[in-house]
């Protein structure tokens, strides 16, 4: 397709609730929110989607567990498909929950929250089943237009507003005194890191015309996620105050906050646009996350999807799941996308980083922000309630060793790799 029509539905794709969703939970830290966002999309986020999108393209469109088994091992592909499934499935019933209370609350509840669900998930099987130029490239520039213009509108808004953004400062704000570390890294994703990028850039590098569209598609679009987080983590320590934003969401979800946002800087006709446009993101990344996790499934087991059949035997056990999982309390579901998510991107940033390296290229660019996130991942779980629950020093000290042990076992197998001469642009055999 098309580069711009490929960036379009590249960033559609990767930016669900949660560049809007996160920041705006971000807010609570206060301005060193803007700081994650800003350093990490810029020399985390967009180098790990620039580098797995080329990667990817370089290897045939290959997705994350393919290239997982090629440049880490065998064992690599069999965890990352898992983990990579998991992640997807649980993306999908995240976005299929969270748009739809949002067009219940637009609506005023006249219609049941069962029906909004079911047209939902109508869509996504339709997307997921039909080929990509069908549902997903036509409709998705009329979606793209939507939500820019309402991101747009409450940027512009607020710049003219008498609102004011707090000062930068480093000072941890947040109203119940939740750490930074390791926190803030898995509050704000989308916008800054996010491993749900790495499953979704194949599926735009078997679209693309030519290399040198990657850079603006992949590296350019993370760009414009940052900005996009940006612009809801400044609306929402403008009109809330820490404790106040932090009851919001309390009361009901950052979705409350959105709609009180968009409705206080845009009137209430301007705000339902922006809010549709809110609405748009999770619906466009859940229809391409289950489309993602039909292909890596078929993938997995060598079932081609040419024929509608096929599609359909891998399609309806992961709807069936994942209607399942919207039954589950979305608070727990979120904790666990959170850490899946960037346990994923932490993944994808090995892959480029034993990719440069064997190929004898500036790997550090890759090398560093994958050392940092492996140490908050370890952290994160080891200290989390959802994980092993231990005292958060504990967790920093043990995190210590993890890494170390981590970095250790990368460089041996690049090694034996480079011993090896494995061909890092060459066709994936399954």
């Amino acid at each position: 397709m098309h580069k711009q029509r490929n960036a379009m539905i590249q960033l559609l794709n990767i930016a669900g609730t949660g560049p809007i969703f996160g920041p705006i939970m971000g807010a609570l830290y206060g301005p060193v929110a803007f700081l994650w966002i800003v350093i990490g999309s810029i020399f985390a986020g967009a180098v790990h989607d620039y580098l797995t999108g080329m990667i990817s393209i370089r290897n045939r469109g290959a997705h994350i567990p393919e290239l997982a088994g090629k440049f880490l091992g065998k064992f690599s592909r069999h965890m990352v498909n898992a983990f990579s499934l998991l992640l997807l499935v649980l993306v999908g019933t995240v976005f299929i929950t969270t748009p739809a209370s949002l067009i219940e609350i637009l609506l005023d509840g006249k219609v049941a929250f069962g029906i909004i669900l079911a047209a939902i998930f109508l869509y996504y099987f339709l997307s997921t089943i039909l080929p990509v130029n069908q549902i997903i490239g036509r409709i998705y520039p009329v979606l793209g237009a939507i939500l820019l213009l309402g991101t747009i509108s409450i940027g512009i808004s607020l710049v003219f507003s008498d609102y004011s953004i707090p000062e930068l400062t480093l000072q941890n704000l947040h109203p119940e005194n939740s750490p930074i570390f390791p926190l803030l890294f898995f509050t704000i994703t989308c916008g800054a890191l996010s491993g749900f990028h790495a499953t979704q850039s194949p599926i735009i590098s078997r679209t693309t015309q030519k290399e040198s569209q990657g850079r603006y598609i992949f590296y350019g679009m993370m760009i414009a996620e940052g900005v996009i987080a940006m612009i809801w983590a400044a609306a929402a320590m403008s009109v809330f105050d820490g404790q106040t934003l932090n009851e919001v969401i309390a009361n009901g979800t950052a979705s409350a906050a959105v709609n009180e946002i968009s409705v206080t800087l845009l009137g209430a006709i301007a705000g339902t646009v922006a809010v549709i446009g809110v609405i748009v993101l999770p619906i466009t990344s859940g229809d391409t996350a289950f489309r993602a996790a039909r292909s890596i499934v078929a993938d997995y087991i060598g079932l081609g999807q040419k024929k509608v059949f096929n599609r359909l035997i891998i399609a309806i056990p992961l709807f069936v799941i994942g209607y399942i999982l919207t039954n589950i309390d979305f608070n727990l579901l979120w904790r666990y996308f959170s850490w899946a998510n960037q346990a994923t991107a932490v993944i994808a940033l090995w892959i480029a980083t034993m990719y440069l390296l064997v190929k004898g290229k500036n790997y550090l660019v890759s090398l560093v922000p994958a050392v940092f996130m492996t140490y908050m991942v370890f952290v994160y779980i080891l200290n989390a309630k959802i994980g092993f629950n231990l005292d958060l020093n504990l967790s920093f000290i043990i995190g210590i060793f993890l890494t170390i042990g981590t970095v250790w076992l990368f460089f041996n197998k690049a090694r034996k790799n480079r011993l090896n001469k494995i061909e890092v642009d060459e066709k994936i055999v399954a």
